[in-house]
Formats: C-alpha cells, structure tokens, sequence
C-alpha cells in the first residue's frame, strides 16, 4: 500500500511541477523528486521481499496504509521545511519590516 500511495503522490506532484514549470516559485520540483525517490526506494524493496521471500508484491493492510500516509506527511514536512528556509514569497522579510 506504501507503494501505492507514494507512486500516486509521486505524479500528482510531477504533474504539478510540470504545470507550474516555469516559474517552480514552490519547489515543487523538490517535492515530486522526494515522491520519486521513495517510490522507487519502495518498488526495490518490493521487488526483492518478492524475489527472496516470496512476499506479496503489494501489503494491503492497515499497517502499511499508515506507514504510506506517514511518508507522506515527512516528505511534506522536509518539503515544508524548505519553503521556510528559501522563503518564495518574502514573507518573513516584509512581516518584520512593518
């Protein structure tokens, strides 16, 4: 399921990114290749609990429904974290000035 949900994530925020190109004011960039390179961190471990062990290619649990929506919600606190460290919008600068 944690694969599932981030490939899902992955090319929403991809589709975001290429729609907002461009300008990419957000780091949205940013954000679709932290998606990608869980996507795929999660598709070889996938692959080798197949090959090795013999393990269901997809986990449909609650366990791992809450381990997909926890990735999630770190890969937008990093992504978070990163647009308060760049500060696109000057927002911080211009609230201490008034």
């Amino acid at each position: 399921m944690w694969l599932l949900m981030t490939a899902l994530a992955a090319v929403i925020t991809t589709a975001l990114w290429y729609v907002n190109a461009p300008d990419d004011k957000y780091k949205l960039g940013t954000l679709s290749l932290i998606f990608w390179g869980a996507a795929i961190m999660w598709f070889i471990d996938s692959v080798m609990a197949y090959l090795t062990e013999g393990e269901a290619f997809f986990e449909m649990t609650p366990d791992a429904a809450l381990l997909g929506l926890s990735v999630i919600i770190l890969a937008l606190a990093v992504w978070g974290i990163l647009l308060l460290a760049d500060n696109p919008g000057k927002v911080f600068k211009s609230a201490l000035e008034n």
